[in-house]
């Protein structure tokens, strides 16, 4: 997978680049990314990139021109396949598992790192092919919604954590054509390691019991009970089993006497 940034800032990633999963992915020829550098795209000597809003009010807007030509010319080694090209913005529909998983599955994409008080509106209209945001919040900038974008798809990517199963036990996970009772999309369950008692905190028994059916259902009730209580919102959007059902209601009528005694 091939992914070119467009920023005026290159030389942000070059840490980014350098360490962890990304540099893995790029080392295993799994992922290619390419830096491109906006001002290189202009036409005057100050390699002006942006100008004020017409209209007036506060900021600066990316200018268009160079813009078109930075992607017209990653289009142009392509010519004969279609380029998916995404501005980095607030305004975009909201990065998630299922997107990440969907924009892991095409070969190449561009990513438009966008600046100051935004882009040049014919950029959107005339140009790009999706809009997308990391949260509800405002960045100076896209390039670290680019990094967070490229780290979501990349690990998705057959044989980049070098487990296959780990990704689709993260939480929001969603695997394609999985059965209804690991197709979980909540959010992950508690995880421990050694020792078993760290400072009079124990690991719960069941998880060192050996009974492989015992902890999946612990597994699954855990995730179930955090997902209802800090994002049920999520819990419209998941297959549960009646097992899993018949938790959640001993979870709001163990709530229910909880305030009622309060």
């Amino acid at each position: 997978m091939t992914f070119d940034l467009i920023t005026i800032f290159p030389d942000f990633f070059r840490s980014i680049l350098e360490h962890g999963l990304l540099k893995r992915a790029m080392a295993s020829g799994h992922a290619t990314i390419r830096l491109h550098d906006l001002r290189d795209y202009t036409d005057d000597r100050h390699r002006t990139v942006d100008d004020r809003p017409f209209g007036g009010g506060p900021g600066m807007v990316f200018k268009p021109e160079p813009v078109f030509r930075a992607v017209e010319a990653l289009r142009g080694e392509e010519p004969e396949k279609r380029l998916p090209v995404i501005l980095l913005t607030p305004q975009g529909r909201l990065l998630s598992q299922s997107v990440a998983e969907e924009l892991s599955h095409a070969e190449r994409l561009v990513l438009i790192c966008g600046r100051y008080e935004g882009v040049d509106e014919r950029v959107a209209e005339n140009l790009v092919t999706d809009e997308i945001s990391i949260g509800d919040f405002v960045l100076s900038g896209g390039e670290l919604p680019a990094a967070v974008l490229m780290e979501a798809t990349v690990r998705l990517l057959p044989g980049v954590l070098g487990n296959e199963e780990s990704s689709e036990q993260d939480s929001f996970a969603v695997p394609e054509g999985a059965p209804a009772e690991v197709r979980h999309g909540l959010l992950d369950c508690p995880h421990y390691t050694r020792p078993a008692e760290f400072r009079d905190w124990k690991v719960p028994d069941v998880l060192l019991s050996g009974d492989h059916e015992q902890i999946r259902q612990w597994r699954r009730r855990q995730a179930l009970e955090k997902t209802w209580r800090r994002r049920p919102d999520l819990l419209a959007q998941v297959p549960l089993s009646e097992e899993d059902r018949r938790w959640i209601e001993s979870l709001k009528s163990t709530e229910h006497e909880l305030e009622a005694k309060i």
